[in-house]
């Protein structure tokens, strides 16, 4: 008897198989195809990218990402959709954003330096810009965001003391040092202007729209011009009747806001008009003495993040409230915050007075997401932090630390 088996199909015997028809899917047109997608999560477009090459190819697609990435931490979409990071696909960046959130993260110590310093720092690209001492230093980021090269590419000096803050702004650079003085430098180029503008050291700057705003322990706020043949104009004295630690420029260039050590009886936090140089409005009724602010940084021209002294990090939006904020995060280990970021989406980044601690907060949450202690066995506040889509840069007293959330 011969063996049982199954019985032989013709291709088969023929030695070849015939093609498979079709999917109709493929007769759909493109559009519908992303339409049909675009209602699929994350995880189901990771899984439908397993499916075939032509799958893979489709679910990539940044337009279907987009969306996702909007909801997630530090994706490079503003609040109101604005991509900041145009370039890089959207899809890894929403994976980025898991370590962001899960706290997933490489750390390196890039820098170190011997004695105790107040940096600052500032990120533009392939280059961060770094405070020590009485210079700038620019530092290239290797390629692929790997870290950054030892030895600085470019100086910008003209101060007699130590820096205290700069800000870099359409590739031009002005710092206020505890000279009392502020210097413009030009990054592409050898133009610098250098003129005196406190009587103590100048604490803050600001520079927007040919506009230099600075503040000052002589507690005073001031405007200043850039423009032909006024360049180093005061145009307006602010008395502030404190000493100034923070100030910022609105992004419509119709106002600037001053953050003070709150010594006195008015509030810390108050807004000028930048034309007339007079008092708009001020932020919120109850403040202790002493609750200084120490960093503010503006989202959009009504949004506005606050910290310093008091502990506490808060969101203003000037179009609902002045007296009282929308939102506060308590610091959990009640210390002062030195410096605060934002992604102008989700994410905050916060800097802490003691350990070196940098914090991540969601704002949609009210504790803390994501703790980082960088100073060990020493305490040192976290002085100022930067950070990209994929990388986090703190300056310490001695150090500079990166978290590469690329390589956890």
């Amino acid at each position: 008897m011969g063996r049982k088996g199954s019985p032989r199909s013709p291709q088969a015997e023929g030695g070849s198989r015939a093609a498979s028809p079709p999917s109709p899917l493929w007769a759909l047109p493109e559009e519908l195809l992303l339409l049909i997608c675009s209602y699929l999560d994350a995880q189901a477009l990771g899984r439908l990218a397993q499916v075939c090459r032509r799958l893979r190819f489709l679910s990539g697609r940044d337009l279907l990402w987009r969306r996702i990435a909007r909801g997630c931490l530090n994706s490079g979409f503003t609040q109101l959709g604005t991509d900041l990071a145009a370039g890089i696909p959207v899809k890894e960046r929403v994976k980025v954003s898991q370590n962001w959130r899960h706290g997933r993260c490489r750390r390196e110590t890039v820098l170190k330096w011997k004695c105790n310093l107040m940096p600052w720092m500032e990120l533009d690209g392939e280059y961060l810009y770094l405070s020590q001492a009485e210079n700038i230093q620019a530092y290239p980021i290797c390629p692929e965001g790997t870290g950054l090269q030892r030895h600085p590419q470019a100086i910008f000096s003209g101060h007699q003391e130590d820096v205290c803050r700069f800000v870099l702004v359409n590739s031009h650079i002005v710092s206020g040092g505890g000279d009392g003085s502020i210097v413009l430098h030009k990054i592409h180029g050898s133009y610098s202007v250098k003129f005196s503008a406190h009587e103590q050291e100048v604490n803050c700057v600001d520079f927007q729209g040919g506009l230099i705003v600075s503040g000052s322990r002589d507690r005073t706020a001031k405007v200043w011009s850039l423009s032909a043949g006024r360049v180093g104009q005061c145009l307006h004295t602010v008395q502030t009747e404190d000493r100034v630690w923070s100030i910022a420029i609105s992004p419509l260039l119709s106002s600037f806001v001053t953050g003070t050590a709150c010594c006195g009886h008015t509030s810390p936090l108050r807004i000028w008009d930048l034309e007339s140089g007079q008092l708009l409005t001020c932020l919120g009724t109850d403040f202790h003495r002493g609750a200084g602010v120490l960093d503010v940084f503006y989202e959009t021209p009504s949004l506005l993040l606050s910290c310093g002294y008091d502990t506490y990090i808060r969101y203003w939006d000037i179009r609902t409230s002045t007296r009282k904020c929308v939102q506060e995060w308590e610091e959990p280990h009640d210390s002062a915050l030195y410096c605060i970021r934002s992604d102008k989406n989700h994410m905050i980044a916060s800097g802490s007075s003691y350990y070196g601690v940098v914090r991540l907060w969601d704002k949609r949450q009210t504790q803390c997401l994501q703790s980082f202690h960088l100073s060990s066995p020493t305490s040192s506040p976290v002085y100022c932090l930067r950070f990209s889509t994929t990388h986090l840069y703190a300056a310490l007293a001695s150090a500079l630390h990166v978290l590469d959330f690329t390589a956890p």
